[in-house]
């Protein structure tokens, strides 16, 4: 007698869409060892994970657009949490890494202990809070990353800890946008701190341009070695999320110094 079809659950769903976000596009088989890892935590195969990641990208307008198709019945299983996660990136992304961390067995603030120092004295509602910006952060920057392959934009560095994930649109400036991948660039320290202060911008056809800030210094040794050179020159694209073209925009006509 055949055994009874196990449905999916929510946090199971929701686990599948933390790793789909987590991992590149050529990875999501079931040979990955955080593919592997995921089914072992689930009870899952590793293979009925690779299926998810595929229906997870197959309702991406990303993927969608190369063409990327998955099962209908399964398609229709993701889709209402692929559509949560546009909602409120924020909410789910938290309600993701609380799960996974429930799931491993550890408490997330053992999880992100890094991340979170300096929290352990605050209380109540401003903890939870805290705590919920601070481990979002950390998994944009997981994402940007990823999605990268770990390299600096305009450099090429590819030392993670000499890496940011810099946004475009500012954190402070909106709020349904801190966690979307398309507003995050990975760059190297110096050319994150250029870009967000204005002294630097990236145009709709992903080149560089320098601000007249930058300019005035053309004599100057540091401006030769480090900003003339990238007169002319366009960022390394990303492997899945582009930088979209309305939060460029939006860094040039308020950030970028002219």
């Amino acid at each position: 007698m055949k055994e009874p079809i196990r449905l999916w659950t929510r946090d199971e769903l929701i686990l599948a869409l933390n790793l789909y976000l987590k991992l590149p596009f050529g990875k999501m088989d079931s040979h990955t060892p955080e593919v592997m890892h995921l089914a072992s935590l689930i009870g899952r195969t590793a293979n009925a994970i690779a299926m998810r990641l595929v229906n997870f990208a197959s309702v991406d307008p990303f993927h969608q657009q190369r063409g990327i198709k998955g099962l209908d019945g399964g398609i229709k299983q993701v889709q209402p949490i692929w559509d949560e996660f546009i909602d409120n990136k924020a909410e789910l992304l938290f309600e993701s890494e609380r799960i996974l961390a429930e799931k491993e067995q550890i408490a997330i603030e053992s999880k992100y202990a890094e991340a979170l120092q300096g929290t352990e004295y605050l209380k109540g509602e401003d903890k939870r809070r805290e705590v919920k910006t601070r481990v979002n952060q950390n998994v944009f920057r997981q994402i940007v990353m990823v999605n990268y392959a770990s390299k600096c934009a305009i450099t090429g560095i590819d030392i993670p800890d000499l890496l940011v994930a810099s946004h475009i649109v500012p954190w402070s400036k909106n709020e349904q946008e801190r966690l979307n991948p398309e507003n995050g660039i990975c760059l190297s320290p110096l050319y994150d701190r250029a870009y967000d202060k204005g002294y630097i911008a990236i145009n709709e056809h992903f080149e560089i341009i320098i601000s007249t800030a930058i300019k005035e210094k053309h004599s100057l040794e540091y401006h030769a070695k480090h900003f003339a050179i990238l007169t002319g020159t366009r960022i390394n694209l990303p492997q899945k999320y582009h930088p979209k073209k309305e939060f460029l925009q939006y860094h040039m006509d308020t950030i970028f110094r002219g």
